[in-house]
């Protein structure tokens, strides 16, 4: 939605705050998007922080580098996936539960989605790795052309952090 260039700013922000809010706000504008972006910061883009994670007896766990980490997914592009996906696996409309289904709710059912889901299928060709040796040329093919059908395409906007 923040990436919708057809959607004013305005439109954005209160559209965002129903989608993470269930109670109608009764505040001026400039107030609504305070809340809107506090909530997408902490609700939505708060994974970008890392958590430290923690070992049996309580020490930190060493941090790996996300430096080459790759986005696998994108919600907005590949929507039609997981709705197609919820449907297929949980039998849950998504248009019908918005407003209603919590984003942390959202989030743990896309992890679960069974394997032969189309969105999971998805994800596993972007992972794919390319056959390599003698006698793999037409293979590697396929999967190039699936990796290249599959592949996210950049974003043209960032949201401000």
């Amino acid at each position: 939605m923040l990436n919708d260039k057809e959607l004013d700013d305005v439109t954005q922000i209160l559209t965002g705050i129903e989608m993470l809010v269930t109670e109608p706000l009764e505040c001026p504008i400039e107030e609504k998007a305070e809340i809107f972006f506090k909530l997408y910061d902490t609700l939505i883009d708060g994974n970008k922080e890392e958590d430290v994670e923690y070992d049996i007896e309580g020490n930190p766990m060493p941090v790996q580098s996300k430096e080459k980490e790759v986005d696998i997914y994108d919600i907005a592009q590949d929507a039609e996936y997981i709705y197609a996906s919820f449907l297929q696996d949980y039998g849950m409309d998504l248009f019908e539960q918005q407003g209603i289904l919590h984003w942390d709710k959202f989030k743990a059912l896309l992890v679960g989605l069974r394997d032969d889901t189309k969105f999971k299928k998805v994800l596993e060709i972007r992972q794919m790795p390319l056959p390599k040796g003698k006698g793999s040329g037409e293979q590697r093919k396929q999967v190039e052309e699936l990796k290249k059908a599959y592949a996210l395409k950049p974003r043209e906007q960032e949201v401000d952090d």
